[in-house]
């Protein structure tokens, strides 16, 4: 319903646009892969398969001429300049207005780059800057092999999700080693959980 509703903005906004759908990270990385020429990508942070700012990371690292906007839920001022230190050009809540999105896209489009005010008030997470800068050297293969290496995953079960054998998947943990410049797994993952999101928190019940 979200998908539609955005895609139908921005038709009567960009006449002659052509809008392309996704619903998981794994489509909307084919959809990148396949199509030549993207003028923007907009990205829900709930999508199935972002792990948390990892699809950001993995799209800004892989696609670094797409702008990126965020469509989210989320309102963490943290969350949000977390998003827009990896690379985001707009984070736009999902309560705003279909006009308002589409006056931000245009903007993006424009070349612009909109932080949220309170985005702006919250300090940048600089450990999780310099591992975007480190990781940006991975593969998007690398990256889900990461993603899935942060979620606990032993390299058979990597294996058997991403549909490879078991040394495939030790060469792309050697290799994401080295470009991440660390010795261990262990410390692979504690990198990659600056991605991570917290759990929204439940309203205190009076």
């Amino acid at each position: 319903m979200v998908r539609d509703a955005l895609g139908t903005a921005l038709r009567q906004s960009f006449p002659g646009a052509r809008i392309a759908t996704a619903g998981s990270m794994t489509e909307t990385l084919a959809l990148l892969e396949r199509e030549a020429e993207i003028d923007a990508l907009l990205l829900d942070l709930d999508m199935p398969g972002m792990d948390g700012l990892t699809g950001v990371a993995t799209v800004r690292a892989t696609y670094p001429s797409v702008p990126v906007v965020i469509v989210s839920a989320a309102r963490d001022a943290g969350v949000m300049r977390r998003a827009m230190d990896l690379g985001a050009s707009a984070f736009i809540p999902k309560s705003a207005s279909l006009d308002s999105i589409a006056r931000v896209v245009k903007a993006v489009l424009d070349g612009e780059v909109l932080m949220p005010p309170e985005a702006e008030a919250a300090e940048s997470d600089e450990e999780a800057i310099d591992f975007a800068r480190r990781a940006a050297q991975l593969t998007p293969q690398q990256w889900r092999v990461l993603a899935l290496m942060a979620q606990g995953r032993l390299n058979k079960q990597i294996a058997y999700e991403l549909s490879v054998g078991e040394p495939t998947v030790k060469a792309h943990v050697t290799t994401i080693l080295r470009k991440l410049g660390v010795r261990s797994r262990t410390q692979a993952v504690i990198l990659a959980r600056h991605l991570a999101l917290e759990p929204p928190k439940e309203p205190v019940k009076p």
